[in-house]
């Protein structure tokens, strides 16, 4: 079987390669043609901004600005700095001034809007920044400006509209919001409790289990309102199901749980419990519970035991300290050297335990729900752990 060999293609291909050329040519052009109509003092500002020296950027790119007054992409970038570096009085004169003095079509109009608004929300002006957010209803600018309101209305503390905001933003995004939204039901909760309203507290606190069924905050928050009318078997029922929730929470309710426990004189009962979840989850925080109550109820020797138990299954210098600690009660002398390993091992320990942000890496010395440095919520592990700088971490993370 033979091909036969089409001469007219030596005649269409040196064709193609022409016309080839020819588009390279005009592409070159055109980039080349593209490029020196901008300011030399941009390209200065990008240098500047690489090298992260940004007052020498701001300055070149209000250079730049000035000689491409018509250029919005240069007076976006300007805003954007201005924003960075603290100088929002000059990113809102500049907008305004965009908005009032010159011709713009209705997409540049809310393209500027979109950049005036974000340097209010930037210098704190939010009712500014929430009326421009709220008329962006451009479906360019629609999920951000969503973004942008619900930050407004955390801040604010409107969680009424920080619910509607975040249902809707869950919708457009197809990103689910059911955790923050659970939250924001739940400070609505805080809000009846602190008002007496228990009825509607718990009302709250239903919509926050119906929003993430997983909210271990609800029913925290639950057993507290039960505890308050004198209904511990309730109360304690409400913090029991954390644990088909989120088993490594039961930290922060162990306390709570014995104080039920002991008010229905049922307080074995409620030591047998924590034992059982302190085998089930080895939570520090659970031990440490356990064994505050073993020391006041079943005294000294009881405690020790169950430290030594402790320590034999997991190593820790707190459980060490509280050995030791039940040991010299036992002994009931007063032994130097224990006095003296324990005075070793709490230097060692020190003010080294904390509660660390997985976002931001804020360090606090009680759980919070919300971070009060970047209010991310539930940031916060349910453990503490031991403080590590944020000067160590990030040499850490430069040897890697």
């Amino acid at each position: 079987m033979t091909v036969e060999f089409e001469y007219w293609w030596l005649l269409v291909l040196p064709l193609f390669f022409t016309l080839g050329w020819i588009a390279a040519r005009v592409d070159i052009k055109q980039l080349l043609s593209e490029s020196t109509t901008l300011p030399a003092a941009y390209f200065k500002g990008l240098n500047f901004l690489i090298s992260d020296q940004h007052d020498k950027a701001v300055e070149a790119f209000s250079e730049a600005v000035q000689a491409n007054t018509d250029s919005l992409e240069l007076h976006f970038a300007l805003g954007s700095l201005f924003r960075r570096t603290g100088e929002t009085d000059r990113a809102i004169n500049m907008h305004l001034n965009l908005l009032e003095k010159k011709e713009l079509t209705p997409n540049q109009k809310s393209a500027v809007k979109a950049e005036l608004a974000q340097d209010y929300l930037k210098a704190g002006l939010f009712d500014r920044a929430e009326e421009l957010f709220k008329g962006l209803d451009d479906t360019r600018y629609r999920q951000p400006a969503l973004r942008a309101l619900l930050e407004i209305y955390v801040r604010e503390r409107e969680w009424i509209q920080a619910i509607d905001t975040a249902t809707e933003l869950e919708r457009l995004s197809g990103v689910p919001f059911r955790r923050e939204i659970a939250q924001y039901y739940c400070e609505l909760a805080m809000n009846e409790i602190i008002a007496q309203n228990h009825d509607a507290a718990r009302k709250q606190l239903a919509f926050a289990l119906d929003a993430n069924k997983n909210c271990v905050r609800a029913n925290v928050l639950l057993g507290d309102l039960e505890t308050t009318e004198g209904a511990h078997q309730a109360a304690i029922t409400h913090w029991k199901r954390i644990e088909f929730q989120q088993p490594e929470y039961l930290g922060l309710v162990a306390g709570k749980m014995l104080k039920s426990y002991r008010a229905m004189d049922s307080l074995n009962e409620g030591l047998v419990q924590l034992n059982t979840y302190l085998e089930t989850y080895k939570l520090p925080s659970l031990m440490s519970v356990l064994y505050e109550a073993t020391l006041a109820e079943e005294g000294a020797e009881k405690a020790a035991r169950l430290a030594r138990n402790e320590l034999i299954r997991q190593p820790s210098l707190t459980t060490l300290d509280q050995l030791l600690q039940a040991r010299a009660m036992a002994d009931d002398v007063n032994n130097q050297d224990i006095q003296l390993m324990q005075q070793t091992v709490r230097n060692a320990i020190g003010n080294r335990a904390a509660y660390h942000c997985n976002q931001c890496g804020f360090r606090a010395k009680q759980y919070h729900w919300q971070c009060p440095a970047c209010n991310a919520w539930e940031s916060l592990p349910a453990e503490p752990s031991e403080a590590v700088s944020r000067e160590m971490t990030i040499k850490k993370n430069n040897a890697k």
